[in-house]
């Protein structure tokens, strides 16, 4: 009985050590696939947003990591992806995150130029109700697209609300806690931006360093 009981043990041992075995040789295998593909939604993402007539630099190897909890919605640092013409800074594409969506945090990234100049937002994952405030995603409806053009200052400020709070920012019919935070979220990021590009710009390119 024993004998049997130790041979059982054994074998259910041998069983998990083999399929431990196997998903760490399926993760080595993918994970450099996997770190290619994720680089080039990354590219893809970028290229949405700032358009390649701006720049002739190589965005995703002009990354710097920004850390601000108030105006970006995390403790983590975040990447912008500096805009180089000609050897200038002409924008860049910064991530923000918003804390306070309807189930939880989105995280979106936006590209602006020098002057304020929305170029494109996209969102990067949010988890909000299906048919009401997943309307954040740009594959549900062109919502995000919207800013495109739009100019960010300090003095127009009070525009960048949703319209139910006094601002020109459509909301959705039946979900507005989740346009009002993605709004939030950009606001704050674009105000960060103009308080601070100079001070980007200066910054070491350090995001490969980081990982």
């Amino acid at each position: 009985m024993q004998n049997t009981m130790l041979r059982n043990g054994l074998l259910l041992g041998l069983f998990a050590l083999i399929c431990t075995a196997l998903v760490a040789a399926v993760n080595l295998m993918t994970k450099e696939t996997i770190v290619e593909q994720q680089q080039q939604q990354l590219m893809n993402i970028l290229h949405q947003i700032i358009p390649d007539t701006l720049h002739d630099n190589e965005l995703s190897q002009t990354c710097t990591l920004l850390h601000a909890p108030e105006s970006l919605g995390t403790t983590r640092p975040l990447p912008a992806y500096i805009a180089m013409k000609n050897g200038q800074p002409v924008g860049l594409a910064i991530e923000a995150v918003a804390p306070d969506g309807y189930n939880g945090e989105i995280q979106l990234i936006v590209g602006v130029r020098n002057d304020g100049t929305v170029l494109g937002v996209q969102t990067l994952s949010q988890q909000e109700t299906p048919g009401l405030g997943d309307k954040i995603d740009s594959h549900k409806s062109n919502w995000v697209k919207s800013f495109a053009g739009m100019v960010y200052n300090s003095q127009n400020d009070k525009k960048w609300h949703v319209k139910k709070d006094g601002g020109d920012i459509d909301q959705f019919t039946g979900a507005t806690i989740t346009p009002r935070a993605f709004t939030k979220a950009l606001r704050n990021a674009l105000r960060y931006f103009e308080a601070n590009k100079a001070a980007i710009y200066r910054q070491p390119l350090n995001c490969e360093v980081s990982k």
